[in-house]
């Protein structure tokens, strides 16, 4: 059942029950203090004004409470004698009390009374100003309690600072993190439903992005728009990266979204063979096909962009468009690889590495289960890139390992609050679930972000890809294994990579992206014609 308000009680009992997990016996027989500090307002430098606030993951995690300059406190007695630790939780949220010399600048923070409706999960809702009381009544019945806090290097606020530092031995940033971590690794029905409506306002975004396109995807000229003059939104047209960014970013900014999840990767040709290109500043090359499979690179400017303007005659390109919004704090991940020019048709060359990557992901998807271990899923994906029939490369062991350099990262992660979610657990550091064959082929785990067998609530990316970048491909040209002309075929396409949200089931899985990704409504949608 999906809670009407969120589940702040049910996210501190996993929390607690994965802390006494974490404890020593004679640690649990303790009393225990969780505190946590929300994530501090910013400002940009010498402008007296607020960057956009966004809460600290695990505060949210445990409160649901998006106010700056608030705090948490969990207090949880030692355990009577035959129960089990954690039983009774009584967890505190502490809001800051409304400053008459600041509500003229910015909205103030709400009242006891309207905090207390809003986090009706919160055991109790006060001032920041109870937090001495608080913390000193329940140092006094329990003097050797455990304070838990996270390892961060900033300061605590002064009350709680004077008394921490009564007890510092007690004090440890130990434990803390894990436990959230592993609390957060599977996902509450009411966590799977924000992630949902990331995933759906971000997958009309990207459809948005292709619409553009497709407005203009059989025009003549390029660069056509009147200097100096007003143009509508509705006459805009998409010709570089960073318009394709703004209007991700409006879209998912209408429909109620404040922040995207990460910042977006928008990377046009050559440039979608960086993984994390973040430039987002370079023109499409619009234009029909010429040259071989279109491979003609076109006129370039002095900059390495491309020259636009009438009679230009440009090679199409794919547009690698990596980007998701948040809902509510949570993170959606969503990559499509579209074609620019040529009508909204991919070239044969793009087409075919489109293909590949798209067989990739859906082999990977099918192989989505409880108790499947993530390094096998990752590795079935190379086996579908060594397998292919492009012949680039020779069908061998040596080109099995070549294959890194086609597709170098790791095929996906666990994604929630952060959209490179809970680290510590999702690839712990002792590890004892990682099959035996994976130690047979260790490269080809080094940038895996999961290394677990996967368990019913875990949400997770698939994202595959093939790239063809310079800097991978220097130390193979040559190589016996390639096919240098085969490969000259395919590298100004640049990059592809696909990738969905999908949440595991007790049976096998959901996938949370809407946006299609089958070539032929692709390029029907960038061509205009759907």
């Amino acid at each position: 059942m999906v809670h009407d308000h969120f589940p702040a009680d049910i996210h501190a009992s996993k929390t607690v029950a994965e802390l006494g997990r974490l404890l020593s016996r004679e640690q649990q027989s303790k009393g225990q203090i969780i505190y946590l500090q929300s994530q501090p307002v910013t400002y940009r430098n010498d402008t007296d004004r607020e960057l956009n606030f966004r809460q600290e993951s695990n505060f949210y995690y445990l409160t649901g409470c998006d106010i700056p300059a608030s705090a948490l406190l969990v207090l949880i007695p030692p355990p009577k004698k035959g129960e089990a630790f954690g039983r009774s939780v009584q967890s505190t949220l502490l809001i800051p009390e409304e400053d008459p010399l600041e509500i003229i600048w910015s909205p103030p923070p709400p009242t006891i009374e309207q905090a207390k409706t809003t986090h009706p999960a919160m055991s109790s809702v006060q001032y920041t100003r109870a937090l001495p009381k608080l913390i000193s009544l329940f140092i006094k019945n329990y003097p050797d309690a455990l304070i838990q806090t996270l390892p961060v290097e900033k300061a605590f606020p002064p009350p709680l600072e004077s008394f921490l530092s009564i007890a510092t031995k007690n004090r440890t940033s130990e434990f803390l993190l894990s436990a959230l971590h592993r609390a957060r690794l599977t996902k509450t029905p009411h966590e799977i439903s924000l992630i949902r409506k990331a995933n759906a306002v971000s997958s009309r975004a990207h459809e948005l992005i292709m619409r553009m396109l497709g407005e203009h995807a059989h025009d003549d000229i390029v660069g056509n728009l009147p200097d100096g003059k007003l143009v509508m939104p509705n006459k805009w047209r998409i010709e570089k990266e960073a318009e394709a960014e703004a209007a991700f970013v409006a879209s998912c900014r209408r429909e109620g979204s404040l922040h995207q999840a990460y910042l977006p990767i928008v990377a046009g040709a050559e440039r979608a063979a960086t993984l994390h290109y973040c430039c987002n500043d370079k023109d499409f090359a619009w234009g029909p096909v010429t040259g071989t499979n279109g491979r003609h690179h076109g006129l370039h400017r002095e900059n390495g962009t491309h020259a636009i303007g009438p009679g230009s005659r440009l090679a199409p390109q794919v547009l690698l468009l990596d980007a998701g919004c948040e809902w509510k704090n949570y993170a959606s991940d969503i990559t499509r690889t579209i074609p620019v020019g040529n009508g909204g048709k991919f070239t044969e060359a793009a087409k075919e590495i489109y293909s590949l990557v798209l067989k990739m992901q859906n082999d990977a998807i099918a192989m989505l289960k409880p108790g499947v271990h993530w390094d096998r899923i990752h590795y079935q994906c190379h086996v579908t890139l060594v397998k292919s029939s492009l012949n680039w490369t020779a069908k061998s062991a040596s080109a099995s390992a070549l294959m890194l350099s086609f597709f170098p990262h790791g095929l996906g992660h666990s994604i929630g609050l952060d959209v490179h979610d809970v680290p510590s657990a999702s690839k712990p550091i002792n590890n004892d679930t990682i099959p035996a064959d994976s130690n047979k082929h260790p490269n080809f785990y080094a940038y895996l972000r999961l290394r677990l067998p996967l368990q019913a609530g875990m949400v997770l990316t698939v994202e595959p890809g093939v790239y063809f970048s310079p800097y991978l491909l220097a130390p193979h040209r040559n190589s016996p294994y390639i096919n240098t002309e085969v490969l000259n075929t395919y590298e100004t396409v640049g990059g592809v990579r696909i990738e969905d949200v999908l949440v595991i089931t007790e049976t096998g899985f959901e996938n949370l992206t809407a946006v299609d990704k089958d070539i032929d409504w692709i390029e029907a949608v960038c061509g205009g014609h759907k």
